[in-house]
């Protein structure tokens, strides 16, 4: 694949979250966004904070949009709602959609704070080992370099699709978007609703 054989209706369903560490539950947004910059989709769910329900919520938001359209889900982080850990392999396995993974900083690598945070959770380190290590990409549309977990497309194509979504800095436009709007719906329901994000 290269950008050439890209058509406008190419689709990459990007999904980010917001929450604080006392929320219960994460805000997590998927935003289905054509090549040709034409968002025609939002679709929201929760994940528990600190827990394991990252992948299955994640494959009902992918499922549940209805869409059969979706070339690519791109997630902003594979450890999302503090240390609640996506299986990119169960989330191409169980939806038959190739899984781009993305993040920013160095890291020495989350397994010491694993073992802290939840001594003898043996099955989140399991998954976390699973991830793999991460790979350095360039982005070339902005000059930039990103850290990449994926499934089911070769680096080329990777590269291809991050050059194809991102215009400022580090962040894929569909990442960009799903987060505002994740944030802006936190936002609004702590300010709105109090608590709610400690009960539902």
């Amino acid at each position: 694949m290269t950008l050439k054989t890209f058509k406008p209706g190419y689709r990459v369903f990007g999904i980010a979250e917001c929450f604080r560490k006392t929320n219960t539950f994460s805000i997590i947004v998927g935003v289905s966004y054509r090549r040709d910059r034409i968002i025609d989709g939002v679709y929201v769910t929760r994940t528990q904070v600190g827990g394991l329900d990252a992948t299955q919520r994640i494959i009902e938001l992918v499922k549940g949009s209805g869409r059969k359209d979706i070339n690519v889900i791109l997630l902003n982080g594979c450890i999302i709602s503090w240390f609640n850990i996506v299986d990119i392999e169960e989330l191409y396995e169980k939806t038959g959609i190739p899984v781009i993974c993305v993040s920013y900083e160095e890291s020495e690598g989350l397994e010491k704070y694993i073992r802290e945070y939840f001594p003898g959770d043996n099955l989140r380190l399991s998954l976390y080992k699973k991830l793999g290590e991460r790979k350095l990409v360039y982005i070339k549309s902005t000059g930039k370099y990103v850290y990449i977990r994926s499934t089911g497309l070769s680096m080329s194509d990777v590269r291809t699709v991050l050059n194809a979504v991102t215009f400022n800095g580090k962040v894929p436009e569909p990442l960009r978007i799903a987060q505002m709007v994740a944030r802006s719906i936190h936002d609004f329901l702590e300010r709105e609703l109090g608590n709610v994000l400690k009960e539902f």
